[in-house]
């Protein structure tokens, strides 16, 4: 059994968005990563892939999901899986969001346009 608390150690933070890792393989976990993710009103994540499912269940807020050309906006207590390879994005609109995020362990995300990938660094 492995407890893990939140440290500033595993948080990361990009323009559009925090991520504070939870549970992943650098932290005890074999098979999952877990994350919280925040995003402040108006913020918008870059296109991108990701090579393994996601799920995504809102805790507080809403968010604006487009993915594979579908746009869904997914409020408090609504969970979204996203396929592995989809091309997506994420939107909020004028109040802050924040959800947490299940995926297998081990998952790169690409640009569409951009040469490679790389590791989600709050999920390994």
């Amino acid at each position: 059994m492995h407890v893990i608390t939140p440290s500033p150690d595993h948080v990361t933070a990009t323009p559009a968005a925090v991520m504070t890792g939870l549970a992943a393989p650098s932290r005890g976990s074999v098979e999952l990563s877990t994350w919280r993710v925040r995003m402040d009103p108006g913020a918008a994540g870059p296109e991108h892939a990701v090579d393994r499912e996601q799920v995504w269940t809102v805790t507080d807020g809403s968010v604006e999901v487009t993915a594979a050309g579908r746009t869904e906006t997914v409020a408090a207590g609504q969970t979204v899986v996203l396929p592995a390879g989809v091309v997506r994005q994420f939107r909020t609109a004028g109040e802050p969001c924040e959800a947490m995020v299940a995926m297998r362990a081990g998952g790169r995300a690409s640009v569409p346009g951009s040469e490679g990938d790389r590791p989600l660094p709050w999920a390994s």
